[in-house]
């Protein structure tokens, strides 16, 4: 058996290179193998020479080796950094649905991150292969939006898809940019309710004027109908139920009107008393009707408001009717001008208390709210259209409450020479 003279085994992880060959044992070891087969010197000396010539080459590959290796790393960290720092998320799959790459942002987006149960190499779940296979399958350059219905609530992806040839391992793979569009979409929505708001106005503004002309009509005729048939008992019950229909459907239609008008109040000067006092009269009908009571306490003395009369007797006649409805029949809405504040910045409360079954405290908070009512059939404006009109005429509207008692609103308005 032959034995080779002993030499350096080198690893090819070793990162001394002149250690790769020993040039004194390699020779002896050509010596050796040529006198052992009986070749002459002349026939290992190339040999011999060319084993040097790679040892002097083979630092230089390493270097070269390494140097590849390391710009190929920064490379890799580059690109890295830049999907990290991009606002959309990345994501990569093969025809098969494995996952090849996943940005950051794309974890974040589709619940990946975190404990990063997805790898690359693993097949998507379910559920996210679905929404992949749809996107792929629409075959379209517009983006998509997949809704995601989370914990924190719900969120909107828009998603883009192409596809890529990886003629290496005769595979596709689908690129898909992903960014968050949950408060463009909801900014949308709300632009769309918007306009639909608008609209909604617009025609039913029209529609209120248009009913409001015919309503002043019905009213005039009414009341000369009263007038001719003082003598008539029976007749004046039915004039009475009359009048309170076109009073509380000219209430709805002023409702519509104030709640969307654009026009400014116009404002003069005015006698609180005499325009709550004759709100009081042009309620009687509708307390007559219900089978209720309604009571001004009346000052005496003037009380001046700059105001706008039309709309101020409309919170007036609103909240009255807020009243009638809380209260069974012999039920009395007691209407009184309550303490006045003198000074500069002097002001008059208005009160307007029932005697109904009271606000629920989990209501109190929404009973202003557009829309927000308790009554069937109501509209909800009322309240919403007192709350805009005080507040155009620098005011406060407060409310108490207590369940099985009653209701009071008190309405605070600046006095006539008060400053803003």
């Amino acid at each position: 058996m032959l034995h080779l003279p002993a030499t350096r085994q080198t690893s090819p992880t070793d990162t001394e290179p002149a250690a790769v060959v020993d040039p004194e044992s390699s020779a002896r070891t050509f010596e050796w193998l040529a006198s052992a087969i009986g070749l002459p010197e002349s026939s290992y000396i190339p040999l011999q020479a060319e084993l040097v010539r790679l040892r002097e080459e083979l630092p230089i590959k390493r270097r070269d080796l390494a140097r590849s290796l390391a710009n190929s790393r920064a490379m890799n960290a580059r690109w890295e950094r830049v999907l990290e720092g991009l606002p959309c998320g990345v994501l990569l799959v093969d025809s098969a649905f494995r996952l090849c790459f996943a940005s950051p942002a794309a974890e974040r987006l589709l619940a990946l991150g975190g404990e990063r149960a997805l790898r690359s190499g693993a097949v998507v779940p379910e559920s996210l292969r679905s929404l992949l296979e749809r996107t792929i399958a629409e075959n379209s350059e517009t983006e998509k939006t997949w809704r995601q219905e989370g914990p924190e609530g719900c969120r909107f992806i828009g998603v883009t898809c192409t596809a890529l040839a990886e003629n290496t391992e005769l595979r596709e793979v689908f690129v898909f940019i992903l960014r968050d569009v949950t408060e463009q979409k909801r900014l949308e929505e709300k632009q769309e309710f918007a306009r639909r708001i608008q609209a909604l106005a617009e025609m039913t503004a029209l529609l209120a004027h248009e009913i409001r002309n015919p309503l002043g009509s019905l009213e005039l005729f009414i009341g000369l109908i009263k007038q001719a048939t003082l003598d008539q008992p029976e007749v004046a019950a039915w004039v009475v139920h009359v009048q309170a229909g076109l009073r509380a459907l000219s209430a709805t239609v002023n409702n519509v009107l104030h709640f969307y008008a654009q026009a400014g109040t116009q404002t003069v000067s005015v006698d609180i008393v005499k325009l709550v006092g004759a709100t009081v009269e042009f309620l009687q009908p509708l307390a007559l009707q219900r089978s209720m009571g309604v009571v001004f306490v009346d000052p005496g003395a003037a009380v001046l408001v700059n105001a706008d009369p039309h709309r101020l007797q409309q919170v007036f006649f609103n909240l009255a009717i807020n009243g009638f409805r809380a209260m069974s029949a012999g039920g009395l809405l007691t209407v009184r001008i309550g303490s006045e504040r003198q000074g500069p910045n002097a002001s008059v409360e208005i009160d307007f208390e029932d005697q109904g079954v009271g606000i629920a405290s989990a209501n109190l908070g929404r009973i202003f709210e557009p829309g927000f009512t308790t009554n069937r059939g109501s509209p909800g404006l009322g309240l919403a259209v007192c709350q805009k009109v005080v507040v155009e005429h620098g005011g406060t509207l407060r409310v108490r409450s207590e369940l099985g008692k009653g209701t009071t609103f008190t309405l605070a308005l600046p006095m006539a020479g008060a400053q803003a």
